[in-house]
């Protein structure tokens, strides 16, 4: 499918670019990119999460009080799960929750994000642009052009691109990526895709 190529000034460029159909035209498998999604979020989790139990709180050596007589509950140590300081039942222990995903469904899951995107119209191509210094204000003036200032939005470049990320790194929902290493989850988390020109290309090379 052709698509029209912006200016970084908001305007048409006049030119247009070809998104392969096997990378943007696909029918979106929903499932696939569930468990992408799923799979990332779990990879981001530590697992170092940890409570102690009764044989790992300090103290409860000696019995409270003697087994009958008080009147009261029998109670055989102070750190009961019952009691405050006692061990925790069933606590958190350390563990892995990273999950693996085979490549041929990850590359679907890519490629059904993409073809979502193109599908609902948030896809914006522009021109190769770069700073010849940082400054966030040369990015916003870019957003203002498109009327996205208020919008999550991911960027995808052709190679890594230092001062556009320094320039674009504090401003509220940006987010920067090279367009080869963006995941399904970066794909999907974010209401406008930008993609430059050279980006498509690098894209569509990725997956073939």
């Amino acid at each position: 499918m052709k698509h029209d190529v912006y200016k970084i000034d908001g305007t048409k460029s006049g030119s247009q670019v070809e998104l392969s159909d096997e990378l943007f035209g696909i029918e979106p498998n929903e499932h696939v990119m569930y468990l992408a999604v799923k799979s990332y979020l779990a990879n981001q989790r530590q697992g170092t999460h940890k409570s102690k139990e009764r044989n790992e709180v300090r103290g409860g050596g000696k019995k409270p009080w003697r087994q009958k007589g008080r009147g009261g509950a029998r109670a055989g140590t102070s750190r009961s799960p019952l009691w405050v300081g006692g061990g925790r039942i069933f606590g958190p222990k350390p563990r892995d929750y990273s999950e693996k995903l085979n490549k041929k469904v990850k590359s679907l899951a890519r490629k059904s994000a993409l073809s979502l995107k193109a599908k609902n119209n948030s896809i914006i191509v522009i021109e190769d642009f770069n700073f010849e210094e940082i400054k966030t204000k040369q990015f916003t003036q870019i957003l203002n052009a498109f009327e996205t200032k208020n919008k999550k939005l991911l960027l995808l470049t052709n190679g890594t691109l230092e001062k556009v990320y320094k320039s674009g790194r504090n401003i509220p929902n940006i987010q920067i990526v090279e367009a080869n290493k963006a995941s399904t989850y970066d794909l999907l988390n974010n209401q406008v895709l930008f993609i430059q020109k050279s980006a498509v290309e690098l894209l569509q090379s990725t997956f073939n």
